[in-house]
């Protein structure tokens, strides 16, 4: 699997999958099930969620990048022109 995660994160997770199933078909799921159906999840889904998060991150830290650029140029200070004879 790409992700680790965590016991208590794969309980919930299972946890909520199981919920789902049981509110949205009716079906009831038991945990062997409801982890295939994660592994599944993780495995075939999760590279799409990862890489946008990935360029999300990206974004952002382009955007901060420009704001750091500028604050530094704002701390320039001016000098007098050189004179050349």
């Amino acid at each position: 699997m790409f992700i680790k995660l965590g016991k208590e994160e794969v309980d919930h997770i299972i946890h909520q999958i199981k919920d789902y199933v049981v509110k949205e078909l009716g079906e009831d799921m038991g945990d062997l099930a409801a982890r295939n159906w994660m592994d599944f999840i993780v495995k075939e889904i999760g590279p799409y969620l990862y890489n946008q998060g990935v360029n999300d991150a990206k974004i952002l830290l382009d955007q901060k990048m420009v704001s750091l650029e500028e604050d530094v140029d704002a701390l320039l200070r001016p000098v007098p022109p050189l004179h050349r004879s």
